[in-house]
């Protein structure tokens, strides 16, 4: 019985790009089918510098079409280098009316302290006299309002325009001001896409000189759908010293490194850990990690954020210990931070 393009279709949604949550079908990579006299090609476009890319993609999608029987599908890959300012699968990101600079907090896994880092950094770059806005990216577990300590509902403008919550002369948002506490977001691929969307484009950022983007950890569709329409000025990488957190943040720089968006650095959170009993340092989760591995990908390392008991109350209090307490030894390593990396972007 014949095949018919839908079902070929349908078969080639299992390959995902590589480095993604994403198929190549929704991606748009597909750019023909043809069924003719039992004959399937199937022709694909790709913008790539990446080698491997079209090579493993081929190979999955001679393997889906074999697993429907067709053991003689050609398929065809057009390969083009990337323009400039290119995402992944060559789509154009554009910036953010206003935006100076956008800059995106990753991590490969969660907790290591991700959301913390850029709600102090937004702090940090704020006391250097910048204009910041801090967007909550992660829709499934946005923590910004708690880690800011406001409940207040965004307001829209007479155009359905978000306006987003001011606290610390930081614009802020997050799926966390649109929930109770106790509310999940219930949100499939497209929806999660579609909110992400509006946080960036629909809102009134203003002018800003950054803003920063809380990404979920991970390396799924929101940053895929992050890196294909937003003109980053480039990545962070949030890890902890020990390796299995250092594995992740391999993962996460070699996907932005795939899509073209520069890494700015690491920062190694949960660096040590000073006991306020005897002043001596504890290495809870080892040493020199994030040292070797901002060597290991030839980017900077751009500061070691200790274990703190007063940066998590704060942050549980609703207030970022850079703004609270700009005299700890945190605050003063996340003001470092900013100062290195307002002079990088500069």
């Amino acid at each position: 019985m014949a095949i018919s393009e839908a079902e070929i279709k349908e078969a080639l949604k299992s390959v995902r790009y590589p480095g993604f949550s994403r198929d190549i079908v929704s991606f748009g990579l597909i750019k023909s089918v043809t069924v003719d006299n039992g004959e399937v090609k199937v022709q694909l476009a790709l913008a790539t510098n990446d080698p491997n890319i079209p090579a493993t993609i081929k190979r999955d999608a001679d393997e889906a079409l074999r697993k429907i029987g067709l053991t003689n599908a050609r398929v065809l890959i057009d390969i083009h280098a990337p323009p400039a300012g290119a995402g992944a699968g060559g789509m154009v990101a554009t910036r953010i009316p206003g935006v100076k600079h956008a800059i995106a907090i990753a991590s490969g896994k969660g907790g290591v302290g991700k959301s913390t880092v850029a709600a102090n950094l937004a702090v940090a770059l704020e006391q250097t006299s910048a204009r910041v806005g801090l967007c909550d990216c992660d829709i499934y577990g946005p923590s910004i309002s708690l880690m800011f300590g406001s409940r207040e509902r965004p307001m829209a403008t007479d155009d359905n325009r978000i306006i987003p919550i001011e606290q610390y002369n930081l614009k802020l948002m997050s799926m966390g001001f649109l929930l109770d506490d106790t509310s999940p977001a219930i949100l499939r691929g497209p929806m999660v896409t579609r909110y992400t969307q509006q946080f960036l484009r629909q809102v009134e950022w203003g002018t800003l000189d950054y803003l920063v983007l809380d990404l979920p950890p991970g390396t799924g569709d929101i940053q895929l759908t992050i890196v294909q329409t937003v003109a980053l000025s480039g990545v962070i990488i949030v890890t902890t010293p020990q390796e299995v957190a250092l594995i992740d943040a391999r993962k996460a720089a070699t996907m932005f490194d795939k899509v073209n968006v520069s890494v700015l650095g690491l920062i190694e959170n949960m660096s040590y850990f000073i006991s306020p009993s005897d002043n001596k340092r504890y290495d809870i989760f080892g040493s020199g990690g994030g040292e070797r591995e901002a060597k290991r990908l030839r980017v900077p390392l751009l500061g070691q954020i200790p274990i703190d008991i007063a940066t998590r109350e704060a942050g549980d209090r609703g207030l970022p210990i850079t703004a609270q307490q700009p005299q700890t030894p945190v605050a003063a390593e996340f003001m470092k931070i900013a100062k290195r990396l307002r002079d990088e972007l500069a």
